[in-house]
Parts: C-alpha cells; sequence; structure tokens
C-alpha cells in the first residue's frame, strides 16, 4: 500500500496519523512528528449557520465568485473555497465553468435536488435557533429593565433619606 492510499484510508477512518516532519537546526538534523487528526468529510468542520449563508448567495446569484461570497460572508476565501467543496462533496450544489466567459476560472454554482431539500432543513434548523435566541434576549431585556427599576428606586429611596 502506498503513502497517499494509507493517508485516504485513516481519513475515511477518522484516524490520528502522524506526518514526519524533518528541520535542520545549526548543529543537528532533527525529526518532527506532526500528529494530524484526519476528518471524514470538511463538512464536520462548518456551522449549520454558513452553510445556509453561502447556499441562499449562491442561489440567489449562481454566478458570484468565491471572492464576493468572501466579501459578502465577511470571511477569507479559503474559508469559502473549503465550504464550496464541502458542498459540492456532500451533493448539494455543483460547480460548472462558464462556456462564454473570457475568465476561464469563472464557475456557475448550481443547487442540485438535494441541495435545496438540504437547504429547506438548514434553514429550518437556523430560524430555530434564531428564535431560541430571540426568546432569550427578551427575557434578558425584561430581567435588565427589572434590575433599572429596582436601582432606580433604590436610588430615590437613598436621596430622599
Amino acid at each position: 500500500m502506498n503513502r497517499s492510499n494509507s493517508l485516504k484510508n485513516k481519513e475515511a477512518r477518522g484516524a490520528n496519523f502522524r506526518i514526519p516532519f524533518k528541520y535542520h537546526s545549526t548543529k543537528t538534523l532533527s525529526t518532527v512528528f506532526i500528529v494530524i487528526r484526519a476528518t471524514k468529510n470538511r463538512s464536520e468542520k462548518m456551522s449549520e449557520d454558513f452553510q445556509y449563508n453561502v447556499i441562499k448567495l449562491i442561489e440567489q446569484d449562481p454566478e458570484i465568485s468565491q471572492r464576493e461570497l468572501s466579501r459578502e460572508l465577511g470571511v477569507s476565501l479559503g474559508k469559502v473555497n473549503y465550504c464550496l467543496h464541502a458542498l459540492i462533496d456532500k451533493g448539494w450544489i455543483k460547480a460548472k465553468n462558464f462556456k462564454n466567459s473570457s475568465n476561464k476560472l469563472a464557475y456557475r454554482y448550481l443547487l442540485t435536488p438535494k441541495g435545496v431539500q438540504q437547504k429547506t432543513v438548514v434553514a429550518a434548523n437556523f430560524l430555530k435557533r434564531k428564535l431560541a435566541e430571540y426568546e432569550q434576549l427578551q427575557l434578558e431585556i425584561e430581567s435588565l429593565r427589572q434590575d433599572v427599576e429596582q436601582l432606580a428606586v433604590q436610588r430615590q429611596q437613598a436621596s430622599e433619606e
């Protein structure tokens, strides 16, 4: 089994593997092992909110560039690239080259039927989380209002004394 197949098999199992890294100091040659935790797929590292926002922007403008996605989402170009590849790996989007594009690196991103279905699921989860956050904020605001009212009453009582 060659080295690359060994790494791919470990990635499929989600195992740890060690990569030797040799470096020269002024007097000796040393080997350090870098331990990497392989993940089964890219999507394990992406939040559902981020996936939803990427899918939403792609649905609005299939010809959007990675650089434009990066600007819109306020993240690095590398993170956008990573996310797009993960969504392609999951079968949620397809990337196709423009036929009439002068820029041969330009792609059109298309939601697949599976992507449309998953967007619905992700959107529902997104909405549930945002509603829960909203309800929590309402409770905190009410608690703060009560605290402010109590402090105002205490202040008034202290000034009357």
